[in-house]
């Protein structure tokens, strides 16, 4: 949608130059604290699939077990890490890919693209828009819901978007970060990897698919 496009990119160059000292002091100190490099990089779907390369603050260190694997992301997540997803201040750095076109402001968040041939039909649909930095799964569960509820959420604003669903999202997103709520999945410090969904196509929790943005969810 061109208003959608057009929101997206006074918003971003409003918020980038408003967040620009913010993200040079957040460098230097992740700079200081874990070396380089700064910046997270990783290929992520993005509308239709495309491959886009998506930038996040760096929030873990490079520790690896005997074995040379990565050891567990809640061993490698660090305390200014923990700092920086709490307050999503993580993400500044996806303004860069809103100003590209790669992302939106609100949308399904970006996966990872080996999961494009683990989605159901119904699952894949969240490809019809683009990625966003903030969508209607973060504001209902974010990483405290399953991976079923989640893809759940992001079917149901793929077939339901508009300015005003955005709008609403975006107030919602607000209260969220300042309550740092569902920042970590039970059990772990970040999401599983998502390895398909046993349940198929139809798994739906209909409380939180409203019919109108007014509609209670949870």
């Amino acid at each position: 949608m061109f208003i959608k496009r057009a929101i997206d990119l006074v918003a971003a160059v409003v918020m980038l130059v408003l967040a620009t000292p913010v993200m040079l002091v957040l460098a230097g100190v992740i700079c200081a604290r874990m070396g380089r490099p700064v910046l997270f990089r990783q290929r992520r779907a993005g509308r239709r699939g495309r491959p886009f390369r998506l930038y996040k603050f760096r929030t873990m260190r490079e520790a690896f077990g005997a074995d040379g694997k990565p050891l567990p992301d809640a061993q490698r997540l660090t305390g200014l890490g923990r700092w920086l997803r709490r307050t999503s201040l993580d993400e500044l750095p996806q303004l860069t890919n809103v100003l590209a076109g790669e992302m939106s402001l609100v949308g399904p968040r970006p996966l990872l693209m080996q999961y494009l041939d683990r989605y159901t039909p119904e699952q894949a649909r969240r490809l019809n828009v683009k990625p966003g930095i903030t969508g209607w799964s973060q504001i209902n569960g974010r990483n405290a819901i399953s991976w079923e509820e989640k893809l759940a959420l992001d079917t149901w604003y793929a077939d339901h978007r508009s300015t005003w669903l955005d709008v609403h999202i975006l107030l919602r997103t607000c209260l969220k970060v300042v309550r740092c709520q569902g920042i970590n999945h039970a059990g772990g410090a970040t999401m599983p990897e998502f390895m398909g969904s046993p349940g198929g196509p139809h798994f739906v929790r209909a409380d939180q698919q409203p019919e109108r943005i007014g509609a209670r969810s949870k």
